[in-house]
């Protein structure tokens, strides 16, 4: 018989996760039995994912955290690690979008989305690695995009950092296979979220959050001796 919890001996970590994409990860991590904490920006999002999940009867932990900082990144992970142990999973979904034309975007806002899509990124990684080095086993998932495939104008600021963001996530892939450790990407389309509205666009044709949790649900449960490195997602009929 299927085991209806086969993450129940797991921690994961999922950022941006208090609305979104993020929130409908943490859920379907939650439902199949994973100890969840949540990192938000703020304490008040923070809550308002772990009481959606509650909702849900799902059990998670909420905290916020500036995932662009170190010493946010290192007081957030040590804080998830006293409460539910070493981290197995970990979503690398926090994201922001600033679209301006390269040559006019201002130094603070290309700051911000560098800081935010891919150093956040790569410090929530490099603080949770040690612990899933040391269980010799883990997931770390990177939603990346489209975009770090395709440009457009005035996207700069944003598709080099999922780009880079893809290029990050290749690297460590190498450097973690060893220890048992998983690193994917997930570059979904348009997805239907309060993060980007897109006029003219039909909602009902756009992916919706729960597409990209599936696609991580799927990661999380690969068989142990394979693993997908990057996935593109995208809806079946143009929105």
């Amino acid at each position: 018989m299927q085991n209806p919890a086969p993450l129940s001996h797991e921690t994961a970590i999922v950022t941006g996760a208090s609305r979104g994409i993020g929130l409908a990860i943490a859920r379907s991590l939650g439902r199949l039995g994973a100890r969840v904490a949540l990192c938000a920006t703020t304490a008040e999002s923070a809550q308002r994912g772990v009481d959606a999940l509650k909702a849900d009867g799902i059990s998670a932990f909420g905290l916020a955290a500036d995932v662009g900082s170190a010493a946010s990144v290192r007081q957030f992970v040590a804080t998830v690690h006293a409460a539910l142990g070493d981290a197995s999973i970990l979503v690398n979904n926090a994201g922001v979008g600033i679209f301006h034309s390269a040559h006019k975007i201002e130094e603070s806002d290309w700051d911000r989305v560098l800081a935010t899509n891919l150093k956040g990124a790569w410090l929530m990684s490099r603080e949770v690695a040690p612990q899933m080095i040391s269980l010799r086993r883990g997931h770390i998932i990177h939603v990346a995009s489209l975009a770090g495939k395709n440009t457009f104008a005035g996207g700069g600021a944003y598709c080099a950092s999922k780009w880079g963001l893809r290029g990050l996530a290749g690297c460590m892939a190498e450097d973690l296979r060893g220890f048992g450790i998983r690193v994917s990407v997930v570059c979904p389309g348009t997805v239907h979220t309060e993060f980007s509205p897109h006029a003219g666009k039909d909602p009902s044709r756009m992916l919706q959050p729960a597409d990209v949790a599936h696609v991580v649900e799927m990661l999380v449960l690969q068989a142990p001796q394979s693993f997908v490195s990057e996935v593109d997602l995208r809806p079946t009929q143009k929105p």
